[in-house]
C-alpha cells in the first residue's frame, strides 16, 4: 500500500521493563469521576458517568526519570493541571461486563489531561463542544505503563501531584466515582473498544492554573511518576 503523503507516525507510550511500547488507538476521558473534584466544579453526586475524547498524537510520553519539556499552549492564560491513573486496554470488547472488565486491561500508567479551563468554560457557556480545552497538542502527558500484572492493587493506590514542589493535588483511586471496572462497563456500551485504547479515567480535587517555568511531578503509587515542565 502506498500513501499519497507520509503516513504521520503511531502515537506510543513505553512500556516498564521492555524495549517495546504501546501503539496508542483512542484517548478517552471520564469526567468529573472524584466527588470532591465534582464540587470544586460546582456539581455533586454520583452523576452517570461521561466521556470526552483526545486525539491519539495529544500523547507526551516522558521516559522514566526524565523529565518532559511540554509547551505552554496557545490560545489559554488558564492552563490547568489534572493528575489521573491512565488505563491502557490490551484487549477490546463492546458490552464488557465490570465483571470481566480487568481482563481487557493491558496495564496502568500516570497521566496528566492539560485543560485550557478558560476555553473550556466559554464553551460550556455557549453549549459547545469542549475539543479547544481538551483535545489540543500536548494535552495527555503520560508516563511509561507497567504491566497489570507487575502493577499492585491501582484500585486502593494513593495520587498526588505537586507544582514546584509544593502539594497541589492528593488523593486515593478507591475515591473514584466510578471504579475501572465499572466505566469500562458503561465506556464499552457506547464504543467498542480496542487494543490500544486508553482511558483517563479522572482527576481528583486540587485542579489550578500552572505557568511557564512549573514543574510538575505525580504519580500513583506502584507506577513511574510522571514529570514535566512548561516551557
Amino acid at each position: 500500500m502506498s500513501f499519497v503523503i507520509p503516513a504521520a507516525p503511531v502515537p506510543s507510550v513505553p512500556v516498564v521493563g521492555t524495549q517495546d511500547r504501546f501503539p496508542v488507538h483512542r484517548i478517552y476521558c471520564v469526567g468529573r469521576n472524584y466527588e470532591d473534584h465534582a464540587k470544586e466544579m460546582g456539581f455533586t453526586g454520583r452523576e452517570p458517568p461521561f466521556f470526552f475524547m483526545k486525539p491519539a498524537d495529544a500523547i507526551f510520553a516522558v521516559a522514566e526519570g526524565e523529565t518532559g519539556r511540554v509547551p505552554y499552549p496557545a490560545m489559554t492564560s488558564n492552563l490547568h493541571h489534572e493528575i489521573e491513573l491512565v488505563v491502557a486496554i490490551g484487549k477490546g470488547g463492546s458490552n464488557i461486563k465490570a465483571a470481566d472488565a480487568l481482563a481487557h486491561i493491558y496495564g496502568y500508567a500516570v497521566g496528566l489531561d492539560m485543560t485550557r479551563r478558560d476555553l473550556q468554560n466559554d464553551m460550556k457557556k455557549q453549549g459547545r463542544p469542549w475539543e479547544i480545552g481538551k483535545a489540543f497538542e500536548h494535552s495527555a502527558p503520560i508516563a511509561p505503563i507497567v504491566p497489570a500484572a507487575q502493577a499492585g492493587d491501582v484500585g486502593q493506590a494513593a495520587i498526588w501531584l505537586a507544582v514546584n514542589g509544593a502539594d497541589r493535588q492528593r488523593s486515593n483511586v478507591s475515591k473514584l466515582i466510578w471504579n475501572i471496572a465499572e466505566t469500562i462497563e458503561v465506556l464499552s456500551q457506547a464504543w467498542e473498544l480496542q487494543p490500544g485504547d486508553l482511558i483517563f479515567t479522572g482527576t481528583p480535587e486540587g485542579v489550578a492554573a500552572v505557568v511557564k517555568g512549573d514543574v510538575l511531578e505525580g504519580g500513583v503509587d506502584g507506577l513511574p511518576a510522571l514529570k514535566i515542565e512548561l516551557v
